[in-house]
């Protein structure tokens, strides 16, 4: 093998025709659904538009997203099964293969990376004894490697099944995490002040939200230090 192949493995194309995962039986949409999926169309000027609010349904409905899903998709669209399948493939908050319970979203770009979110994958990796991408086997947990979700003052920090945010990670935030969730517990949805509110409008004036918390310095990774 050449140091070019090492460096550039060849990556192998999906399957085109990959064995169903959704039994044929229990592949469909109720009147109800379809209604929904209307509904969605008809705010858009094209029918393509709807496919997000769409592929949100079906997840939620069958759980994942396996090609014969996608495929009901655009069928109920009425668009090419290739832009239903370009939209899901895109956005890791669509699950293409079944995971488990919990998805535990650690967001590894730069702004995190700089206060140490690689720390926060690998302390995760081991303790549950996965690697990103797997999910545990008793079908709790999976950890995804995931681009920017948008809360770099609170870095490193995840997000929990397309749900609540989980702020200024520390081990000792990830262990509780971790025994919550084994019991069934979500995390509840944090409102983080900025700095300006503390000084400008004293303090997080949210009263819609379970839990507030306050800006701090993101830390610096112990990998750098």
């Amino acid at each position: 093998m050449s140091e070019f192949d090492i460096k550039k493995p060849v990556v192998a194309l999906p399957d085109m025709d990959p064995e169903p995962q959704i039994p044929e039986e229990d592949l469909f949409f109720t009147e109800e659904e379809l209604e929904r999926i209307e509904g969605f169309t008809e705010k858009y000027p094209t029918n393509r538009s709807a496919v997000m609010p769409a592929l949100w349904l079906a997840q939620e409905k069958f759980g994942f997203l396996p090609p014969e899903v996608m495929k009901l998709v655009a069928e109920a669209i009425d668009i090419p099964y290739a832009q239903v399948y370009g939209a899901a493939t895109f956005y890791t908050q669509y699950y293409k293969k079944q995971m488990g319970t919990y998805v535990l979203d650690v967001c590894c770009s730069f702004s995190c990376q700089a206060c140490g979110s690689y720390d926060v994958l690998d302390y995760l990796e081991e303790k549950l004894g996965i690697h990103a991408g797997e999910t545990t086997e008793d079908g709790r947990f999976t950890i995804q490697e995931v681009e920017c979700l948008g809360s770099c003052g609170t870095a490193p920090m995840l997000q929990v099944t397309n749900g609540p945010y989980v702020h200024n990670l520390t081990e000792e935030k990830l262990d509780q995490l971790i025994d919550d969730l084994r019991n069934d517990k979500m995390p509840p949805f944090t409102s983080v002040t900025m700095p300006q509110d503390e000084d400008e409008m004293g303090g997080n004036r949210r009263s819609d939200v379970e839990h507030t918390d306050t800006y701090r310095t993101p830390p610096a990774p112990e990998r750098w230090i």
